[in-house]
């Protein structure tokens, strides 16, 4: 079961999965509501997770925290 986008905690890492694409994310910083800024963790760009969630939510979505 995925956790909330609201119990994101700044600093921490989560792996999101979504619409086939399986992303490592850091959270920067909530920009407003349940959005907020984060850091691909593969490629170092930043992104909000609107931008990653803009096309829906697939049947895989999945968003657990990681500990690297």
């Amino acid at each position: 079961m995925p956790i909330a986008l609201d119990n994101l905690r700044v600093g921490r890492k989560y792996q999101l999965v979504n619409m086939g694409e399986i992303r490592q994310v850091e959270i920067i910083s909530r920009i407003r509501g349940t959005n907020f800024k984060v850091k691909d963790l593969d490629t170092l760009e930043y992104y909000t997770i609107e931008e990653l969630l803009q096309w829906g939510i697939g049947k895989d979505y999945d968003i657990d925290e990681i500990f690297r």
